[in-house]
């Protein structure tokens, strides 16, 4: 047995047409979007009583895939969406993309901002986290030369 590929990313959202607003303008595509419920993803995931909408979303290449997910079904726990990125657990997607600035500009017009600032690193990479929606933390990659 060994790993292929890695598959998705599954991040749980209260506002689910935000989140997706949010990533279709960073690029990626929504290629599905569906509801689940019932005994099979109950099995799977370990809770009971799941109604679950979810959105599947692609990057320009088809390589990765970021699924979305709103529980209607039980109640969604709630998560710190200011957690600082050191904070235990998955805390951060990283995208590569063109160009850094015109990234965070469209982050910013869709309610995101900065978490720290844009820099550079060596002649390698110019990079900067930001905060999307629901507190998601997204690195952006920007190749130099």
């Amino acid at each position: 047995m060994t790993i292929q590929r890695m598959d998705h990313v599954g991040i749980v959202v209260n506002d689910m047409d935000t989140a997706i607003e949010f990533f279709v303008a960073l690029g990626l595509r929504l290629v599905d979007r569906a509801t689940v419920e019932g005994g099979w993803v109950e099995r799977i995931i370990g809770v009971q009583d799941v109604r679950s909408e979810i959105a599947m979303l692609e990057t320009p290449d088809g390589h990765s895939r970021l699924e979305l997910s709103k529980f209607h079904s039980p109640v969604t726990l709630p998560g710190d969406p200011g957690a600082p990125t050191n904070t235990l657990g998955l805390r951060h997607l990283s995208f590569g993309v063109d160009d850094v600035h015109a990234a965070v500009a469209t982050v910013r017009a869709h309610g995101g901002d900065l978490v720290g600032e844009i820099e550079q690193y060596e002649d390698s990479y110019r990079l900067c986290y930001v905060r999307g929606p629901e507190g998601i933390i997204v690195e952006l990659a920007e190749k130099l030369g």
